[in-house]
């Protein structure tokens, strides 16, 4: 065999070989878990800034407010008012947070949405295994809503808090809660994180679906997937009632 021959065979195999690597199927990427509100129209819902219960000082309670944005962006049928819209309502209002169901009302009718929800870390460890405590409550505004002309914020606060001798008020049917505590010690919530990790990652990036145990904001946004699935979980279960 000459050297011209010796040459397009070693190219041919060459070619063979790139071809079959080309044509080497890659790992399916998965499909992502899809979340519903379960509501007859759209609704607008705006997030307030994490309120940090957990003792630690390095939660970001704006952090946490865009976490939690980013899953409530993949809800259908909801639309979501970013934080600093919220921040700057609360500085008219001279409002730290929000405490009742009527200073929700209030922030929401000024944004014009549906619903407050916020969000509070109650637990915040960033180490191997990770660990994060949170809820989320939801502040729906009634309908017919109609907000009063002078507005004293500081006192619909202080007269939420029941006297020595009075009861706590009913619970609200506009006002729900979802809470848990996510500790990666638990097989189960691993299991949980890998199949929230499911077509959300690249199958064959370097960490994997592991990326979510490792990284704290990709585990924070599983936390808040989970706790937004258990209020629409609840809405769904009010919604049947009525």
């Amino acid at each position: 065999m000459n050297y011209s021959v010796r040459s397009t065979a070693i190219f041919v195999l060459l070619g063979a070989a790139m071809l079959a690597v080309g044509c080497e199927q890659k790992p399916p990427y998965g499909s992502e878990s899809q979340l519903y509100l379960p509501a007859q129209k759209r609704q607008v819902w705006a997030i307030a800034p994490a309120i940090n219960l957990s003792g630690q000082k390095d939660v970001d309670p704006l952090l946490q407010a865009d976490l939690l944005y980013q899953q409530l962006q993949q809800v259908h049928g909801l639309t979501v008012v970013p934080v600093n819209r919220v921040v700057e309502v609360y500085a008219g209002l001279r409002l730290e947070k929000v405490q009742t169901p009527e200073q929700a009302a209030i922030v929401c009718d000024l944004l014009g949405c549906d619903a407050l929800v916020v969000p509070t870390v109650t637990a915040y460890d960033p180490y191997d295994p990770p660990k994060i405590g949170a809820s989320l409550q939801v502040f729906h505004k009634p309908r017919n809503y109609s907000r009063p002309d002078n507005v004293d914020v500081r006192g619909l606060s202080r007269s939420a808090t029941p006297g020595a001798n009075e009861s706590l008020p009913p619970p609200e049917a506009r006002f729900l809660q979802a809470v848990g505590i996510f500790d990666a010690a638990n097989g189960t919530t691993r299991d949980a994180v890998l199949e929230y990790a499911k077509g959300r990652h690249d199958p064959v990036g370097p960490m994997g679906a592991k990326e979510y145990l490792v990284s704290m904001d990709r585990y924070g946004g599983f936390v808040y997937h989970s706790l937004t699935a258990d209020v629409l979980r609840q809405i769904e279960a009010r919604e049947k009632k009525i």
